[in-house]
């Protein structure tokens, strides 16, 4: 179905009943439908999300940038908003788990929350596995949950057959206002491969845009795309001052920062590397499991990902684990997280088989079959480290499947108590050598701004040390 242009940015949340509900392959599947109509489309993951977003981002041919109430203010949470959807047609929000489903009874930080501080409507998508009429029930029952909250359409996910649509259709239409906008058939086989609690990452799946566009087609046929647009409601403009002023000036002298980037470290947000290229960094991408030794860099940052799956790679690129190890004991300034954890550890287990990685930290990992950790976090330092004051807090958020099972501590400190969340140990997280700062907590840049200046002012403060001693 052809989508209308629209002539100024409007926005509209895709949201579920429940995890697993579909509502990411169809926000991936209208980003990609409407991007292919010529609909230039922001795409906004809610929450502390690197894989839906990663998806988003390749269906609307646009980065996304997360949306998250626990992390950010509802002014920081507007601005980004505002600031990212300028510009574009349609800001197109994909929510997480069910639209209600927060850290309490009371919803907090829910998708609902979300579309109260962006006011704006929300779609549903409603799995009808072996139900008809109960789908009316539900819409209900949401209305009444959240009388704020616009609901105006509704997608139906996973109909059997035309029958069992037309049930739902009707019962929809006949029980509640919302506007059934389309109907996606149960299918044999997953759209997107599937792991652990989502979608595989798209830069391990080689078929990614073949799927995408697969799935974009599915879409044009099955949705009501002008009707979807017809829903969207205009995006306030944004405010006179930049999002990203705070960074802007920084540091004058421009350093060179490394970042590990391939598909075994991939979880790096938008506005992280904005920032630190604001405070004054050059980036430069590094793969770990092909380069032959790190190159001339001042700093590294290692982000999050799934190392495990490319573990036999990193592990046999004995000479890059070499040089990295070198250049630590040397002083290079290095901010990991999680997955940046695992690979500074001594060895990492998967399926019984362990494998060696850089040694800087004397810690063993075993990857778990279920998760060791999931939610979000609240950090204190409590002692020295290279970036974050002691007394300082941290919010952020963890997400492993990893498990510590030797630290040959040796009076090692973490730098940091666990106020919510699990952490490294002993509810601490934060580990600490030399210059190299490294934890299971993932940040976003506008929820902790001191991070990136702080951090490049630690790698000029060793560059210079080190032009000074050469």
């Amino acid at each position: 179905m052809s989508a209308p242009s629209l002539p100024t940015s409007h926005g509209l949340i895709i949201a579920g009943l429940c995890g697993g509900s579909g509502k990411s392959v169809i926000a991936v599947g209208l980003a990609a439908a409407l991007a292919g109509q010529g609909i230039k489309v922001a795409p906004f993951k809610k929450g502390p999300d690197y894989i839906d977003a990663g998806w988003l981002a390749l269906a609307a041919r646009h980065p996304c940038h997360n949306l998250d109430p626990y992390l950010m203010t509802p002014e920081i949470i507007r601005h980004s908003f505002s600031q990212h959807a300028a510009g574009h047609q349609l800001a197109l929000v994909e929510g997480n788990r069910g639209l209600f489903d927060g850290v309490n009874a009371q919803g907090a930080y829910s998708t609902a929350e979300l579309a109260a501080i962006l006011d704006l409507p929300v779609i549903l998508v409603v799995d009808c596995t072996k139900t008809t009429r109960t789908v009316a029930a539900l819409l209900l029952g949401c209305q009444q949950l959240g009388p704020g909250i616009r609901i105006p359409g509704v997608i139906l996910n996973r109909i059997g057959s035309s029958r069992h649509q037309r049930i739902v259709r009707q019962a929809v239409e006949q029980y509640t206002d919302i506007k059934v906008l389309g109907a996606m058939p149960r299918l044999g086989h997953d759209i997107f491969p599937q792991r652990h609690i989502g979608i595989t990452p798209c830069p391990e799946f080689a078929g990614a845009e073949t799927a995408v566009a697969a799935l974009a087609k599915t879409i044009g046929e099955q949705v009501d795309l002008p009707a979807v647009l017809a829903l969207a409601q205009p995006v306030a403009p944004p405010p006179a001052d930049d999002l990203y002023q705070q960074w802007r000036s920084q540091g004058t002298e421009t350093v060179r920062l490394g970042i590990l980037r391939d598909a075994a470290f991939q979880f790096y947000y938008p506005e992280n590397l904005r920032a630190l290229e604001l405070c004054g960094a050059t980036l430069v991408e590094i793969n770990a499991l092909t380069a032959p030794e790190l190159p001339a860099i001042d700093g590294l940052y290692i982000g999050g990902g799934f190392p495990e799956n490319s573990l036999q790679a990193l592990s046999a690129n004995l000479s890059f684990r070499d040089s990295l190890a070198q250049a630590i004991e040397g002083g290079l300034p290095v901010y990991a997280e999680c997955g940046g954890l695992l690979y500074l550890g001594r060895r990492m287990e998967v399926d019984g088989t362990a494998y060696p990685l850089t040694g800087v930290f004397p810690v063993d990992f075993r990857m778990e079959k279920t998760p060791q950790a999931h939610g979000y976090t609240r950090l204190v330092a409590t002692a020295a480290n290279p970036v974050y004051p002691p007394g300082s807090t941290v919010c952020g958020h963890e997400f492993r499947y990893s498990k510590v099972t030797a630290w040959d501590q040796n009076g090692q400190e973490l730098a940091f108590s666990m106020q919510r969340g699990v952490g490294f140990a002993g509810g601490e997280d934060g580990l600490v050598r030399k210059n190299v700062i490294a934890l299971y907590t993932h940040i976003h840049a506008l929820s902790t701004p001191e991070w990136a200046p702080r951090f490049l002012d630690l790698v000029r403060r060793q560059r210079t040390a080190r032009l000074s001693d050469n």
